[in-house]
């Protein structure tokens, strides 16, 4: 099991290498995060022991599940699911430091309230629906800078840039179109140099697609599969997630 993770990281690294250098691209400014919903905890210390410190999970009730064992080893958590408001009290206890699914202002503001009671701050990332799926979470593009705008005046939410899950698909030119939107929303919100908005980051693409991603700016690459094997639930059952699961 060890050896064959270390070997899928090596491959994702090595992927990860060849799309920077392809695109003019810094590796210093692409992240690995390892999407880690469904893995057990000793498959997630292999990769940790070995120097990946970027671990995301979809559910509240993972995170809650692997903390005691994974404490243990030194790591960054982020949030990558669809949040309930009703599970902001709980994702606040696990060490999460950026939440990069945040899609509408009710969440971000019961957030803030919870923050500001705790007093604390935290991370962020908007979530834009680039696809245009009703089975995807995520703000409209077209509302994406209302939001950002709106989430930017709650001083305990830091938001450091955008997320997208993009299309599934094989048609490498649709995926891009997914991502090349989400850099040109990046873009404009930069323009309009906006308070306590800092959009250095562009979390987008997952085993699949992530040398497209990198070829349009992402700096945060999601990957589980290609490193933890495949799950017995298909990505799907938990990206296109219109449902409480």
């Amino acid at each position: 099991m060890k050896e064959e993770i270390l070997q899928n990281i090596a491959v994702i690294q090595e992927r990860i290498n060849n799309a920077c250098k392809e695109n003019g691209r810094n590796l210093n400014e692409v992240k690995l995060l390892l999407a880690t919903k469904t893995v057990p905890e000793e498959r997630i210390k292999i990769a940790l022991r070995a120097g990946q410190t970027l671990i995301a999970e979809n559910k509240v009730q993972e995170l809650k599940e692997k903390h005691e064992a994974l404490k243990e080893v030194q790591h960054t958590n982020h949030f990558i699911g669809h949040l309930q408001t009703n599970k902001i009290k709980d994702l606040l206890k696990y060490d999460v430091s950026c939440i990069q699914s945040l899609d509408r202002l009710d969440l971000a503001e019961k957030l803030h309230q919870r923050l500001q009671f705790e007093n604390k701050t935290i991370e962020v990332l908007i979530q834009i629906n680039t696809s245009f799926e009703e089975s995807k979470f995520g703000v409209n593009p077209n509302d994406a800078i209302e939001l950002v705008k709106q989430v930017a005046q709650l001083e305990t939410l830091k938001i450091k840039g955008l997320m997208t899950i993009g299309l599934f698909s094989a048609e490498t030119e649709k995926v891009r179109k997914c991502f090349r939107l989400l850099k040109n929303i990046q873009e404009q919100i930069i323009v309009l140099k906006i308070p306590n908005v800092d959009m250095q980051e562009l979390s987008m693409g997952m085993s699949g697609d992530l040398e497209t991603a990198i070829a349009e700016g992402a700096t945060i690459v999601r990957v589980g599969t290609a490193i933890f094997g495949q799950r017995s639930t298909s990505d799907g059952y938990y990206w296109n997630e219109k449902i409480d699961i």
